[in-house]
């Protein structure tokens, strides 16, 4: 009989957990370069055979890979990527990948984010222009030009943030691993004067957040359903 109420407490956890990331989805709908979270979950199989019992485990974060929609703003200090590549940022946490490309220009010529974080080349060393040159002009394969002479060249960077990944801030990730420079690809690219949107689709979040919820209120009755049991159960022996 106890059995019952650990399975359903172990679900309840876990649509808890999809609970927490599609309400973090939800409320990142509109965060420039904000990838969705998913969560991954397996069962867990206590005993064997016709004693077996079946648990939900808590499951891994992960992220969903697909790119958000490309917005123009005109801006000669708004970048997108495009392809599969991150930027890379000098913060407090270390090198952070974003997809966020708004970034502006420091009186003293360095490229940062909003934020005031350094924009990073392909080598890990943060960009400096003229700022008496104005913007620059980016190239698709992300080098920076002002007036005729190059200057430097937006780092464009691989990495795997797998299952359980960090974030910081609203659309930065912690890499576990050293990011690793993309070069020679044609297939990853700059788009000046556009911002990659959020990849979440606010209508399927919420569907998928009505769902979990009736999920949880499912769980919530078997649990009650197996105490008033197990209730039921203490009254009719102790009444013996």
């Amino acid at each position: 009989m106890q059995t019952g109420l650990y399975v359903a407490l172990s679900s309840q956890i876990a649509l808890e957990k999809r609970l927490n990331t599609i309400a973090d989805n939800v409320a990142n709908s509109s965060t420039v370069g904000f990838r969705a979270t998913g969560v991954k979950f397996e069962d867990v199989v206590s005993g064997l055979d016709n004693k077996a019992i079946s648990f939900v485990s808590t499951g891994d974060t992960y992220m969903s890979t697909a790119s958000g929609p490309l917005r123009e703003t005109g801006n000669p200090f708004d970048f997108a990527i495009r392809g599969e590549a991150w930027f890379g940022i000098e913060t407090p946490a270390g090198t952070v990948m974003t997809r966020d490309g708004r970034f502006t220009l420091t009186e003293n010529g360095e490229l940062v984010t909003i934020e005031g974080y350094p924009v990073l080349d392909a080598g890990g060393a943060p960009i400096q222009l003229d700022p008496r040159n104005g913007p620059p002009q980016a190239g698709a394969d992300g080098s920076l030009r002002q007036g005729e002479q190059q200057v430097g060249a937006l780092g464009l960077f691989n990495f795997d943030p797998g299952p359980n990944f960090v974030r910081f801030g609203n659309s930065g990730i912690v890499p576990s691993s050293e990011p690793e420079p993309v070069v020679d690809r044609i297939d990853a690219g700059v788009a000046q004067g556009f911002l990659e949107d959020s990849n979440v689709d606010p209508m399927r979040e919420m569907a998928h957040l009505i769902m979990v919820q009736r999920a949880f209120d499912n769980s919530a009755a078997i649990l009650r359903d197996s105490e008033s049991s197990f209730d039921d159960a203490i009254k009719t022996l102790g009444s013996r």
